[in-house]
């Protein structure tokens, strides 16, 4: 996965598994997954790349794409935090290229990447 064939084999994978799609803009499809590879090779881990990590794994784990969000949120909004998965009717019933979702991560979790990063 520290490459971007092998990143888009595995998103692929996780989207059928889940019977999701992936954002159809070549663009942003491909921002994201260079950012997941970034995060693979500097971090150990494909950390969500639209959210700050810490880079230790124990803090980052519900970040670990697909993050412990995805779910939920492709559920109620039709797409992921990043807009990188998506349910399998978003663009007909969505009619967007694009939906602002709003982060599901704690404040608590937050803060201790926060700390994380002034120690």
């Amino acid at each position: 996965m520290e490459s971007k064939e092998g990143m888009t084999k595995y998103v692929e994978q996780v989207s059928e598994k889940n019977n999701w799609i992936l954002n159809m803009d070549s663009n942003t499809f491909n921002d994201l997954i260079d950012g997941l590879v970034d995060n693979k090779i500097n971090l150990g881990y494909q950390s969500c790349p639209c959210r700050l990590a810490s880079g230790k794994r124990e803090l980052d784990r519900d970040l670990i794409c697909p993050c412990n969000y995805a779910p939920l949120d492709v559920k109620e909004f039709g797409a992921c935090y990043c807009n990188l998965y998506m349910r399998e009717d978003f663009y007909e019933t969505i009619k967007k290229d694009y939906i602002a979702v709003p982060e599901r991560r704690s404040i608590e979790k937050e803060k201790a990447v926060s700390e994380y990063f002034n120690v």
